[in-house]
């Protein structure tokens, strides 16, 4: 398989962790590190896309403490910001463009009824490269939501 004719869904991480758009900045950091991920798809109920969430994003906007970070929702930190994403037989070099042009670092895919099916990041794009990543286009696409809520523990103050 050549680079050149390789196309997102051979390339796109297929097991995705993601977060609904109401959940706090504070359960998407948990996931992502739990998870060892740098992006984090936001999707609704119905696996349609909000936006992506990335490390910098979350730490960006963290002040306070954990209960602070408890009171906003992620939809908040991807509202009104682009979002790159291509059709699962776009090229490779399509991807790469993509990526380049809106300076991120993850591009969605998603299936002709707007649904998410993987996400290509840069490290999916420079294994294509090195020659290591080629999947069959019609692995099993698994998108999970978080498997947990975390909710801040209210302070005690001694007598």
């Amino acid at each position: 398989m050549s680079v050149e004719t390789t196309t997102a869904s051979e390339v796109m991480t297929r097991t995705l962790v993601t977060v609904e758009p109401d959940e706090s900045p504070l359960m998407a950091w948990e996931l992502m590190w739990r998870a060892g991920v740098h992006h984090l798809p936001v999707v609704d109920a119905r696996c349609r896309l909000v936006g992506v969430l990335g490390r910098e994003d979350v730490a960006a906007h963290w002040s306070g403490g954990p209960a602070e970070q408890s009171r906003t929702a992620v939809r908040t930190l991807v509202q009104g910001r682009r979002c790159p994403r291509v059709a699962p037989d776009a090229p490779l070099s399509e991807v790469a463009a993509l990526m380049a042009d809106a300076d991120c670092g993850a591009v969605c895919v998603l299936g002709p009824d707007e649904i998410l099916r993987g996400l290509v990041t840069t490290t999916d794009v420079l294994m294509a490269l090195a020659g290591r990543t080629a999947r069959p286009a019609e692995d099993v696409v698994d998108v999970k939501g978080g498997l947990f809520h975390l909710e801040p523990v209210p302070s005690v103050t001694r007598p």
